[in-house]
C-alpha cells in the first residue's frame, strides 16, 4: 500500500514557543529536513523533494519555506520536543 502524500506546507513555519497543530501534522516533514541537513543535501533538492516546491520556478518561496521549516525543525529537536511528548501522553 503506498504511503499517503505529505501534507502541504505553509509558506512559513510557525514561530510560536508552543508546539502547534501544524507542528504535529508536519513532524515527518521536520524529521526529513533534519535528516537532509545532516546529510548535507542542498536546500534546492530538499525544497523540491520534501517541501514539494520547485526552486527554479519559485526561488524566493522555496528558500523562505525551507529556511523557516528547518529552523522550526531545529527548535523542535532542541526544545519543542517536550511539548510533543506531553501531547502524546
Amino acid at each position: 500500500m503506498p504511503s499517503p502524500p505529505p501534507p502541504p506546507v505553509a509558506e512559513t513555519a510557525p514561530t510560536s514557543t508552543q508546539v502547534t497543530d501544524y507542528d504535529r501534522t508536519h513532524t515527518v516533514t521536520y524529521l526529513r529536513l533534519l535528516d537532509a541537513a545532516a546529510d548535507g543535501a542542498s536546500w534546492e533538492e530538499v525544497a523540491r523533494i520534501v517541501l514539494q516546491i520547485d526552486p527554479m520556478l519559485e526561488p524566493d518561496r522555496a528558500r523562505r519555506t525551507f529556511d523557516t521549516h528547518l529552523a522550526r525543525a531545529r527548535w523542535l529537536s532542541d526544545q519543542g520536543y517536550r511539548g510533543l511528548l506531553r501531547s502524546a501522553n
